[in-house]
C-alpha cells in the first residue's frame, strides 16, 4: 500500500520522470522554459565566462554549443511527449467513434417520436455499430501509433489532409453499403428487396462512386509526388515531433494553407450531404449531383498543383565578407565572418532550435556548423535568407567552394570565393 501511494506521488503533479505521459509532458514543459530562460540570459549578455568574455568570436562559439546542447534536450523531451501522446490518444478515438454511434441513437430516438421506429432506423444503428467495432479493433491493433490516428498519420509524424479526406469518404460509402445490407436482410417482401438491390446500381451512386475514386486517387499521388520531391532534393521535409489537428489545414510551418483549407471544407460540405441524402433516403446510395461532384473534382486537382508545386531547393546567391561597424573594407581572410544569402535556408518546420543547430556550411573541406546567435524572442543567426559563419584557420587561401547543408539534408549549389593570406 506504501509502495502504491509513493508511485502514485511521483507520477503526479510535477512529474517529470519521462515514464508516464504526464511525465513526458511536464518533462518537456520544464526542457523548454529553461531553454528560454537561457536564451534570454545569453541574448542579454549575461552567462558568459570570463576566459571568453573578451573575444567577440570565442563568446559567440560558446553560446552557440550552449544553446545547442540545451536544444538537443529539449529535442529528446519533445520526442518523448509526443511518444507519450500517441500512446494515449488512441483511448480519445475510441471516445469519438463510440460518441457517434450515441449522437446517431439520440438523434434517430427523436426524430422516432410520431413517425415510428423503421427498418430503416434499425439498419442505421446496426451498421452504426459494427463500423464502431471495426474501428475498435483497428485502434487497438495501432495504439502505440494513435490508434485511429495511425492510417492518417504521414511520413513526415504529421496529419495528412489527403488521407483524413479520403478516410471520411470511404467511412461514408462503408456505413452506406451497411445500411442497405441490414436492410436487405431485414425485408420481407420480394419488391422490397428489389427496390433496395436496385439502390446499388451505378446510376445513383455514379457521383459518390466518382468523388471516392477522386480522393483516393489524390491520396495515393500525393504520397508519390511528395516522396520523389524529397529525393530528388527538389522539396524539403522536415519530421514533426507529433501530429497535431491543425495539420489538416496548415503547412509544415504552421502557417495556414490555402489549399489544404479549400480541399478540407469543400470535402467536408460534400461528405455532409451525402450523409443528408442517406438519412433521407436510406434505400439507395447517396446520389451526389454531378455539380458537387464537379465542385470537389476542381478542389482535388487545386490541392494536387498546390502540393506539386510548393516547396523548392536551396539556393545560395551570394557570398560577402561580414563588415562590423567601424571595420575597412577587405578582401575574405581566415579568421573572417562571412555573410551566405539567399534562400530556403530553414524549411518550413525546421524553426526549432535544435534543428536550426544542425544546419552546416561547406567552406572547402571544412563542415563548419551555424553558430545559434540569440535575441529577444527568437535568432538571429541564422535565418532562411541568410547565415553568418567564420572562415575556420583549416581553409587554405585561394578560390574555395562555399556550399550550404539544411537541417533536412538539402545541399545547396556551390558559389567560389577567394580567401587571401
Amino acid at each position: 500500500m506504501a509502495v502504491q501511494e509513493v508511485r502514485q506521488g511521483v507520477h503526479s503533479g510535477g512529474c517529470a520522470c519521462g515514464d508516464c505521459p504526464h511525465g513526458a509532458r511536464e518533462g518537456h514543459r520544464r526542457a523548454v522554459a529553461a531553454f528560454l530562460a537561457k536564451c534570454d540570459e545569453l541574448a542579454a549578455g549575461q552567462g558568459l565566462p570570463a576566459a571568453v568574455a573578451h573575444s567577440v568570436g570565442a563568446s559567440r562559439q560558446w553560446v552557440s554549443d550552449e544553446l545547442t546542447q540545451s536544444a538537443r534536450a529539449v529535442a529528446d523531451r519533445s520526442r518523448e511527449a509526443g511518444d507519450a501522446w500517441l500512446h494515449t490518444v488512441w483511448r480519445h478515438t475510441l471516445f469519438a467513434a463510440w460518441g457517434c454511434v450515441v449522437l446517431l441513437l439520440l438523434a434517430q430516438a427523436v426524430t422516432a417520436i410520431g413517425t415510428g421506429w423503421t427498418l430503416a432506423r434499425t439498419a442505421g444503428l446496426v451498421a452504426a455499430v459494427l463500423c464502431a467495432a471495426l474501428l475498435t479493433a483497428a485502434a487497438w491493433l495501432h495504439r502505440a501509433r494513435g490508434g485511429l490516428l495511425a492510417p492518417l498519420i504521414g511520413e513526415d509524424n504529421r496529419l495528412s489532409t489527403s488521407r483524413t479526406v479520403a478516410s471520411a469518404w470511404v467511412l461514408l460509402v462503408v456505413y452506406a453499403v451497411l445500411v442497405l445490407a441490414f436492410e436487405l436482410a431485414g425485408a420481407s417482401g420480394h419488391r422490397r428487396r428489389d427496390e433496395l438491390i436496385a439502390g446499388l446500381e451505378l446510376a445513383r451512386g455514379a457521383g459518390l462512386v466518382s468523388v471516392l475514386a477522386v480522393v483516393c486517387a489524390i491520396a495515393v499521388v500525393v504520397r508519390r509526388v511528395v516522396s520523389v520531391r524529397v529525393l530528388g532534393q527538389r522539396l524539403q521535409k522536415v519530421r514533426a515531433d507529433r501530429p497535431r489537428l491543425a495539420d489538416l489545414l496548415c503547412d509544415d510551418g504552421g502557417r495556414g494553407s490555402f489549399t489544404d483549407v479549400q480541399y478540407t471544407l469543400v470535402n467536408a460540405v460534400a461528405v455532409v450531404f451525402a450523409a443528408v441524402r442517406l438519412a433521407r433516403r436510406p434505400e439507395q446510395l447517396p446520389d451526389l449531383p454531378w455539380a458537387l461532384a464537379l465542385l470537389v473534382g476542381v478542389s482535388a486537382a487545386t490541392y494536387f498543383a498546390g502540393k506539386y508545386a510548393e516547396g523548392g531547393r536551396p539556393v545560395v546567391l551570394s557570398v560577402v565578407r561580414a563588415r562590423e561597424a567601424g571595420d575597412l573594407d577587405a578582401p575574405i581572410r581566415t579568421g573572417d565572418d562571412i555573410e551566405i544569402r539567399g534562400a530556403g535556408f530553414v524549411p518550413p518546420g525546421a524553426g526549432t532550435p535544435d534543428r536550426l543547430a544542425r544546419m552546416v556550411v561547406r567552406i572547402g573541406a571544412v563542415h563548419v556548423h551555424v553558430p545559434l546567435v540569440p535575441v529577444p524572442g527568437g535568432f538571429a543567426n541564422p535565418a532562411d535568407t541568410s547565415l553568418t559563419v567564420p572562415v575556420p584557420v583549416e581553409v587554405e587561401p585561394g578560390a574555395v567552394e562555399v556550399q550550404v547543408v539544411t537541417a533536412a539534408g538539402i545541399e545547396t549549389n556551390r558559389v567560389i570565393i577567394e580567401v587571401m593570406d
